[in-house]
């Protein structure tokens, strides 16, 4: 049940907080996220450390028809992004506070949205409703670099959500050709899709890997994949720089970590080498560029 506290409470605040005027949608914003953080500290108090399956575990049936289910828990690695999130998010709000941004409102509800999507990725077992929090999490920061971005901002942030969203049309093709050769019945559910995907042929595995690793790598983001960070994080309010690579490129690495190794093992097996030297060259490409950099966005994207 502390699952779907820690996924709805910032969405229910985050309403709330599009009905309030004034300066109090500060405070009370930041007072919806302490809440939160504290929410995490409680479940990281009752996680069972010796058990490593999910806990605080919650399934209900969500599409009956289509085997999806709205299925949701968190175990160590889990537990560990909700904490980082929830930690994270109260800061973000604060370091805002003597900014006075257009439609507050708006603003901090945008936030907290944000960050239930984010938890909603980080503690989905059911393949499709992991894609769905991972679209969702693209929205509001969407919307807060377009309505409170920088210069050349419209052309900036759609070349971001077109790369993103692109990304993951290709991970929604991959988990449905899991889900369609899943074998009792047809399910979405996270253990499923492991015995799916490791069914398949070697050669099967790795349009799969390709699939969903190129969603993953435009999120970490990896080169060459890597084009629409450094304008968007430069062109985008502090606020939105914070929670780009403080927690949702995270998502890019809590994703190959989650479900790309194992759901396709040879996949990432054979294709392992390449994805390594991608992440090298980056790593070196990206120092070199952030080394000379003045604009201190820029070196955090490079960095990043």
């Amino acid at each position: 049940m502390i699952t779907l506290v820690l996924i709805f409470f910032p969405l229910l605040a985050s309403l709330f907080l599009l009905t309030t005027k004034g300066e109090q949608v500060k405070k009370l914003a930041l007072f919806a996220a302490v809440i939160e953080f504290l929410i995490s500290l409680v479940a990281l108090s009752e996680f069972d450390r010796t058990n490593a399956s999910a806990q605080f575990a919650f399934n209900a049936p969500w599409i009956k028809t289509l085997g999806i289910s709205f299925n949701v828990g968190m175990d160590g690695i889990s537990l560990l992004m909700v904490l980082l999130t929830t930690f994270l998010v109260p800061i973000i709000i604060l370091s805002s506070f003597k900014t006075n941004y257009e439609k507050p409102n708006v603003f901090y509800a945008l936030i907290l949205a944000m960050q239930m999507a984010l938890i909603g990725v980080f503690v989905s077992l059911d393949g499709f409703l992991f894609y769905v929090f991972w679209e969702l999490a693209l929205i509001p920061i969407y919307f807060i670099c377009l309505l409170w971005g920088g210069e050349n901002r419209a052309k900036i942030t759609f070349k971001f959500f077109v790369y993103t969203l692109a990304g993951s049309l290709f991970m929604l093709v991959g988990l449905i050709y899991l889900y369609l050769h899943t074998s009792t019945g047809r399910s979405f559910d996270i253990a499923a899709l492991y015995e799916a995907g490791r069914s398949l042929s070697a050669s099967e595995q790795g349009l799969v890997f390709w699939a969903m690793f190129i969603a993953f790598a435009i999120k970490m983001p990896i080169f060459p994949f890597h084009t629409w960070q450094p304008d968007t994080y430069t062109t985008a309010p502090t606020q939105g720089t914070m929670l780009l690579s403080g927690i949702m490129l995270k998502m890019g690495t809590y994703g190959v970590l989650r479900w790309l190794i194992a759901l396709v093992p040879l996949g990432v097996h054979n294709w392992s080498t390449v994805a390594i030297v991608l992440s090298v060259v980056g790593v070196v490409y990206a120092s070199c560029i952030a080394i000379v950099q003045k604009d201190f966005k820029r070196l955090i994207a490079y960095s990043s």
